[in-house]
């Protein structure tokens, strides 16, 4: 019998999320269970506790799998041509900006993408193929990248689910019509990665969706076939197409946008945020919630920048500088070179921050850093008012216990450690980012719906009564998983559930209450009926193992009530393993 292998990230031993990046085609992988099933058997993975309370992963796999490791996929980091230059690009322009990437020591700190947006297309010839504009790249798009390959960095280039680009419809370039993927994907894909060389390719919707209104899962995993069957595994694909297109999306391309484009401005800064806020549960394996390109180093003030490239790396966004290298002043460079916070967006855990307290206008959004479910954890505390807010947070809302240590990542000095709360004036735009090493790690007792898992969820509102994360000034995290239900496969799950040693829990569930709805919670795949109530609160008994457990909320004919959040208290039954 052939040996079949089985290449998993190594993020996979370090993460709660339930599937990795597969190299073999006949394997695939159950998104709620944590195993994966090829022809000769199943592959299952299980975080537990060891004797010394670390978290370390257990995998069964039959004898003829062979289980290999590979470094994770974190964020790309680079710079795009699109902020500043629109189509207004040229060759020379592209050298200089490469060039500044590594005089500046960006390179050096990890970014490593030279992008070129739209702009570079020129004309299709008789039989279709694309050729780069005359003028603007007179020598050819290849030299381009073979400039970028040998200082060492990578090349990446743009394109269109559609005919014809977005630079063709809102900047009048004549050059973008029919240059787009749609009829060409083979073709274009054989040019660009194959004959071409570049790395990555950002992929618009402009002419498919503006123009066109097409079937967006249809286009990209077309695109996306296109570009393996160009015999390049290796091409990073980012789906733009302007807000969260679906769950799909993870099994075709590396990073998705999830909102309309950046501006040079703070009230974009500020929605983008709030749009990634309930989006967490999506980050994960090496995937992730592109926030779009960084707006550093132009019109900003300084604490608005340190909000912008701080909840990027918080959120695990690619970080794509947008301005002009050459000219960037020294406290923008600063920023974007500080090691810390790159720590962060880099981490190999590769997750997104999530909010954890909604206050007065302000938040606080944490997450795992080093070790998942360690004692190391890094917090923000963010203020996106208009006036000066004390931002106070008790340790144990952020499973901390005991004495915490902390460090800000900006000034990048430890601060006085704290037992209790952590506490700040944090200034109007303006965000004050901590790592936080405590004493203990706390069993979680809250989770909120914004944290959640929706199967069939998606931005694009194409349906009037769409699954969503809904605002809620009366939730406790001021959101809602609004249109649940309806049929099985409309749920929401939190595949992250953690137990410290397993047990009887009493799980109090939170909602508004309506009528004509109905519930079935599935723990770990055992199913049990749930009688709703009046009030917006029931309590139910759950049984969780030790490590992490799979809640599903569900109602396969009717709507679930709007879902608040769910918590847990145990009832000290020891719980024995059959």
């Amino acid at each position: 019998m052939i040996k079949q292998t089985i290449l998993l990230l190594t993020a996979l031993l370090m993460t709660q999320t339930s599937w990795a990046q597969l190299k073999t085609g006949p394997v695939r992988q159950d998104p709620l269970k944590r195993e994966y099933v090829a022809p000769l058997g199943t592959v299952t993975i299980r975080h537990e506790k060891d004797s010394d309370g670390k978290i370390c992963s257990k995998i069964n796999a039959p004898d003829d799998i062979t289980i290999v490791g590979q470094q994770p996929r974190t964020p790309i980091m680079g710079w795009s041509s699109w902020n500043t230059y629109r189509v207004n690009i040229s060759d020379t322009l592209i050298r200089k900006q490469a060039d500044a990437m590594v005089e500046k020591g960006l390179k050096d700190m990890g970014y490593t993408y030279i992008n070129i947006d739209d702009g570079f297309f020129g004309y299709r010839d008789a039989l279709g193929e694309m050729h780069p504009h005359p003028q603007r790249f007179p020598d050819g798009m290849k030299v381009v990248a073979d400039y970028i390959h040998a200082l060492g960095l990578k090349a990446g280039i743009y394109s269109d689910a559609g005919y014809v680009t977005c630079g063709s419809i809102y900047d009048k370039d004549k050059n973008g019509v029919g240059s787009g993927l749609y009829g060409h994907e083979e073709q274009d894909a054989k040019r660009y990665f194959r004959d071409w060389g570049y790395d990555f390719i950002k992929i618009d919707y402009c002419g498919a969706g503006t123009e066109l209104d097409l079937d967006e899962q249809e286009r990209y995993t077309t695109i996306c076939r296109a570009i393996e069957k160009a015999g390049r595994d290796d091409v990073e694909i980012n789906i733009c197409r302007w807000a969260f297109p679906g769950t799909w999306a993870k099994d075709v391309a590396a990073s998705w946008r999830i909102s309309s484009d950046i501006r040079d401005r703070w009230s974009s800064v500020k929605y983008i945020i709030e749009k990634n806020m309930p989006l967490s549960a999506y980050c994960r394996d090496g995937h992730f919630n592109d926030m779009d390109m960084l707006e550093i180093g132009r019109s900003l003030t300084e604490s608005e920048e340190r909000v912008h490239f701080g909840l990027w790396c918080m959120m695990s966004s690619p970080l794509l500088i947008g301005c002009d290298m050459t000219t960037i002043r020294e406290r923008s460079l600063a920023l974007l070179k500080n090691e810390e916070l790159i720590a962060l967006n880099q981490d190999r855990l590769g997750v997104q921050a999530y909010p954890v307290q909604s206050v007065d206008g302000t938040y606080v959004l944490v997450k795992d850093i080093e070790q998942l479910r360690g004692n190391v954890r890094a917090v923000a505390l963010y203020n996106p008012t208009d006036t000066l807010r004390r931002i106070t947070i008790a340790l144990s809302e952020l499973e901390l216990g005991g004495k915490t240590r902390l460090r800000n990542l900006f000034t990048h000095k430890d601060l006085k450690p704290v037992g209790d709360a952590i506490s700040f004036d944090v200034a109007p735009h303006d965000v004050m980012i901590l790592r936080a090493e405590a004493e203990q790690r706390l069993e979680p007792t809250r989770y909120e719906a914004e944290w959640a898992y929706l199967p069939l969820y998606n931005d694009l509102g194409k349906r009037k009564k769409e699954i969503c994360y809904a605002t809620d000034e009366n939730a406790s995290g001021g959101m809602v998983v609004h249109y649940a239900g309806g049929r099985q496969e409309n749920s929401i799950v939190w595949d992250n559930v953690w137990s410290d040693a397993g047990g009887q829990y009493e799980m109090t569930i939170t909602y508004k209450p309506e009528e004509n709805r109905g519930m079935e919670v599935v723990v770990n795949g055992e199913r049990q009926d749930v009688s709703l109530s009046d009030t917006n609160t029931i309590t139910t008994t759950i049984t969780l193992r030790a490590g992490y457990n799979t809640v599903e909320m569900i109602s396969a004919t009717t709507w679930l009530p709007d879902i608040d959040k769910f918590e847990l208290s145990q009832n000290h039954i020891v719980y024995e393993k059959k």
